[in-house]
């Protein structure tokens, strides 16, 4: 193909000033903070962070998570101390996991009015009621076999799975959780969640659905922070292939029929073309997980030198919004609002 010659042809040369004449200097919008903070086109905000919480039992419980630095199990005291300092930084809503007391196989404290989910809910919204309380809505935490559902010999069932998560998402709502986050990838688990939230009286209470929730090597850390890790085999049969875009879309637009308020991609950095196509094709509000992986190679890197985690951080936050995510939950929320009000 030949190219016209035109578009080859570099600026003329100014012999009198010894370089080119340019008329197109895009360093001029380059050239100050003043700036390049007034063109800039992605603008990440402390609005859109959501910091999550793990909540375990006891009292003045704060058991730092050795894979996650600066990252700790708390009781319900120390959840509701953390939620307050998020929350004087600017943080207008945190996301809260739970470690019961005990565990079983069919997970019974997923929906236990005492449990320590339940029980920070009520203290944070006591504590702090405008701060956004969404609480995550899975089983793994709470079986004793570390799966998202029941499990019949070797298989992780479905539609059992689905009447629990129902339960458990009503008694969030009946703790005065704001938003119930269904992680579990279940076919028809938001159907079920909304429909029981609705019997119950809770038609206020939105869903956020983790839509396209990938079967991601990026979660160890968090399974060390949740004391979720499966005891055999892995959750491939209904966490989604990473190889997989379109089936990504289809999950979410399946999770918005069923009633899904806001739709969530996991993880986010290696997954910001799902997050592009999401947003960009269905055009609904679109959270997106930078989960305990991601988080624990900067932290890593940043211990050994290797990289500025500041700028790092900022700009793996801004590398997510600017991919079409309106929501980041991150385990940085805290340092990114700092640094965001700063």
């Amino acid at each position: 193909m030949t190219v016209p010659t035109h578009t080859l042809q570099r600026p003329r040369a100014d012999e009198s000033a010894g370089g080119p004449t340019l008329t197109r200097r895009l360093r001029r919008l380059r050239r100050s903070p003043a700036m390049r903070n007034l063109i800039r086109e992605t603008r990440l905000t402390k609005d859109m962070l959501v910091y999550p919480l793990f909540v375990c039992p006891g009292h003045q419980v704060r058991r730092e998570v050795p894979s996650m630095p600066g990252v700790a199990q708390l009781s319900v005291d120390e959840a509701v101390r953390e939620a307050e300092a998020a929350a004087g930084e600017g943080i207008n809503a945190v996301l809260l996991f739970g470690l019961p007391e005990a565990k079983d196989e069919r997970g019974s404290a997923a929906g236990d009015p005492a449990a320590p989910v339940q029980s920070a809910v009520r203290a944070i919204k006591r504590g702090i009621p405008d701060l956004l309380v969404v609480t995550d809505v899975c089983l793994c935490e709470y079986t004793s076999h570390g799966h998202c559902g029941l499990v019949e010999g070797d298989e992780i069932v479905n539609d059992a799975t689905v009447g629990l998560l129902a339960q458990a998402a009503v008694s969030h709502a009946e703790a005065g959780a704001d938003v119930v986050a269904p992680s579990d990838m279940m076919d028809g688990r938001v159907a079920a969640i909304r429909e029981a939230l609705d019997a119950g009286g809770f038609e206020d209470i939105a869903i956020m659905s983790y839509a396209a929730k990938y079967c991601s090597a990026y979660y160890g850390p968090f399974r060390d922070a949740a004391d979720s890790a499966p005891a055999f085999g892995d959750r491939r049969t209904h966490q989604m292939d990473p190889a997989n875009v379109d089936e990504a879309v289809r999950e979410t637009e399946l999770d918005i029929e069923e009633g899904a308020d806001i739709v969530m991609v996991k993880p986010a950095l290696h997954y910001l073309d799902v997050i592009a196509r999401v947003k960009q094709e269905l055009g609904f509000p679109t959270a997106a997980y930078h989960v305990s992986g991601e988080y624990a190679m900067l932290k890593a890197a940043a211990r050994n030198g290797w990289i500025d985690e500041e700028r790092a951080m900022l700009e793996c936050l801004t590398a997510i919004h600017r991919a079409g995510a309106d929501i980041v939950i991150t385990y940085y929320a805290r340092e990114a609002a700092r640094r965001l009000a700063g």
